[in-house]
């Protein structure tokens, strides 16, 4: 059982029973969500819509867990098709911040649970719901990502977090769900749980959660190839980009939602964007997480490859700071910050130039950058001498005593003071 054998709320808007009537509820068709269409319905005694956002999720089948929503005792269930908005509102500002958190986590779940608050206040709205409520732990960072943004678009809205009252652990969920017959994708022998949309499948639960245990990966990495199943051939991939977006991939135009599932294709036939980590969570805790994310890591390594080469030393040092505090505001819930619209804005700027093609190679789990061409582009480091960059090289040696200069002098004066 859990510390608190009692859950107080006292934040104003959490939810109250006396104040709500209809209830809108962020369904994905796990354990979570499952479980709470009853608990909320016994506890509460409220209409519950059950909401499943279409973020381009790689598994699962939305139509199915609508049917389930509606099973489970859901008075309503909808599915909103969101992916357009999801790939070219908040993917987008990711790939030109280049998005990675810690390593190569490139933000999945922090993108997806922006746009899919900013929808959940709107959809309260329409079917005048009094409360939304979230699937997300007393210490996970969803908890703060959905509660911030659905309050930064309307701070009178309450909300309802069943997993931190309902003070049941994992197991004891699994065996509520198992005792009012509830199925759910979760079991004692399969503890681990996934978070799906188009940029990437974020998995935790069982060794995933302890630095010391080695990642079963091959019991729930099952969306694509293996690094170690893949094909012993590498495979070339071509992205064209324009202003910091990719537009085509291998010469076929594509808007942004089809063009990074396409990648996720391309990417996972090779297991390449399979992440593994311990990250800093916002709440205070580490915790481990390993990460599906092949598209996503194709479209950034190329994008963090080309913006480095159309762009000065200057702005690459810069760029590679700012894109840092970006990824740290983005984990750290802070997407409808107005840090993060100065920030965006730097960022549209620096990729203006941002525009040409990039090849990569895929091959068993690597992704490298073989080949770039831009008309931005700053080549002019080329030892023949045809290339007409009128390099003067008689300059080379003064510019070498002015740029060490300090230096010398620094050791000459530790010398002779020794």
């Amino acid at each position: 059982m859990n510390q608190l054998t009692t859950y107080k709320k006292v934040a104003s808007y959490e939810a109250q029973k006396k104040d709500i009537s209809k209830v809108l509820l962020l369904y994905s068709g796990g354990l979570d969500t499952s479980t709470m269409i009853k608990w909320i319905k016994d506890t509460y005694d409220v209409k519950i819509i059950a909401v499943t956002m279409d973020l381009g999720q790689q598994e699962g089948n939305l139509e199915e867990i609508k049917q389930k929503a509606l099973d489970l005792g859901a008075d309503e269930a909808i599915t909103v098709d969101v992916k357009d908005e999801f790939a070219e509102e908040f993917i987008a500002k990711g790939i030109k911040a280049n998005a990675s958190y810690q390593g190569d986590y490139h933000l999945s779940t922090p993108l997806a649970r922006a746009v899919t608050a900013k929808n959940a206040v709107h959809l309260a709205h329409k079917y005048n719901a009094d409360a939304i409520a979230h699937g997300c732990t007393g210490k996970g960072n969803d908890q703060v990502r959905f509660e911030g943004y659905i309050l930064s678009q309307d701070p009178s809205m309450k909300i309802i977090a069943p997993v931190r009252e309902w003070n049941m652990d994992r197991n004891e969920q699994i065996k509520y769900a198992q005792n009012n017959n509830i199925p759910v994708p979760v079991s004692h022998d399969f503890p681990y749980s996934v978070d799906d949309n188009m940029w990437g499948m974020t998995w935790e639960g069982g060794e995933i959660e302890y630095p010391n245990a080695i990642n079963p990966i091959e019991k729930f990495l099952t969306t694509y190839t293996l690094a170690t199943d893949a094909p012993d051939t590498g495979e070339l991939v071509e992205l064209e980009f324009k202003n910091g977006l990719p537009i085509s991939i291998n010469g076929t135009p594509m808007n942004l939602s089809a063009l990074i599932m396409k990648a996720n294709t391309l990417g996972g036939a090779h297991g390449v964007g399979v992440v593994q980590m311990v990250e800093d969570r916002l709440v205070g805790l580490k915790n481990g997480g390993v990460y599906e994310l092949p598209g996503a890591h194709i479209i950034i390594e190329a994008h963090k490859a080309l913006e480095k080469y159309v762009s000065t030393r200057q702005v690459n040092e810069l760029k590679a700071m700012m894109d840092i505090k970006w990824a740290y505001l983005c984990y750290g819930a802070l997407w409808f910050d107005p840090v993060m619209d100065a920030i965006n804005a730097f960022n549209e700027d620096i990729n203006k130039k941002v525009t040409g093609v990039v090849t990569l190679k895929l091959f068993k789990g690597s992704t490298t950058v073989v080949a770039m061409e831009s008309p931005f582009g700053l080549h002019n480091g080329s030892f023949n001498n045809d290339e007409g960059y009128n390099f003067n090289v008689n300059a080379s040696a003064g510019f070498t005593e002015i740029y060490s200069l300090q230096m010398k002098l620094a050791n000459q004066i530790l010398h002779n003071q020794n």
